[in-house]
């Protein structure tokens, strides 16, 4: 008689950003602080616009909001949104000189002690057309879904080591919310790893299986 067997649930394993200089974008993101989150690769795929997806950091409050912000933009980056308060917290939205949007927000709303450096956690947000259509892809390759809101947004289980949890959102509400024109053409510029992989998924979203991802010297650096 056959045993049963526990299946583990697919998860991200790595998010490797494409970028035309990897010295300077690795210069900028040791001092943006997120290198040992990211991993770096040098592409001259062509790309303009919305590339479909955001980086968020998730930090402890505005203080540590404003810490990251001011980094990122004395390390060359760009003001989509500056911080301020909303309904859900504190937060704004930079773009990195390779052209990646990172949006960091916290849900507290007043500062509790100085600033840190500290990251609670990242979320991938791929912006999507049809996000019920994503997430039943994204099941069918082994994700767990554990956050749904209807065609609005779902977002996926992560694994002890994965450096990001993944989620879903309407691509454009998610440029609205970004505060750039939902448009975009060519490459997303970002390639991401998982237990999952290799596959495309229906927004093009490209992945690799997690053990073709080591970094190598020439193309990525040691951001993993």
């Amino acid at each position: 008689m056959a045993m049963a067997t526990t299946a583990t649930a697919a998860s991200i394993t790595s998010v490797t950003l494409e970028v035309a200089d990897p010295d300077a974008a690795r210069h900028f993101y040791t001092a943006f602080g997120v290198n040992t989150r990211i991993r770096l690769r040098a592409s001259e795929a062509h790309s303009t616009g919305f590339r479909g997806f955001t980086l968020a950091l998730t930090v402890s409050q505005p203080a540590t909001v404003d810490s990251f912000i001011g980094a990122a933009v004395d390390a060359g980056a760009a003001v989509l949104k500056p911080a301020a308060k909303s309904l859900w917290g504190y937060g704004g939205v930079v773009q990195a000189p390779d052209g990646t949007i990172w949006k960091i927000a916290t849900s507290a709303k007043k500062d509790t002690g100085p600033p840190t450096r500290e990251i609670d956690e990242i979320v991938l947000l791929l912006a999507v057309e049809d996000v019920r259509a994503g997430k039943q892809f994204y099941v069918g390759r082994g994700l767990t879904v554990a956050k749904s809101f209807g065609g609005k947004y779902a977002e996926f289980a992560s694994g002890e080591s994965s450096p990001v949890r993944l989620a879903l959102y309407r691509r454009r509400g998610r440029a609205k919310d970004l505060g750039v024109p939902a448009e975009g053409t060519g490459s997303h510029r970002i390639v991401l790893g998982g237990t999952a992989g290799p596959f495309v998924d229906p927004d093009e979203f490209a992945w690799e299986a997690a053990t073709s991802l080591a970094p190598q010297p020439s193309t990525a650096s040691a951001l993993s």
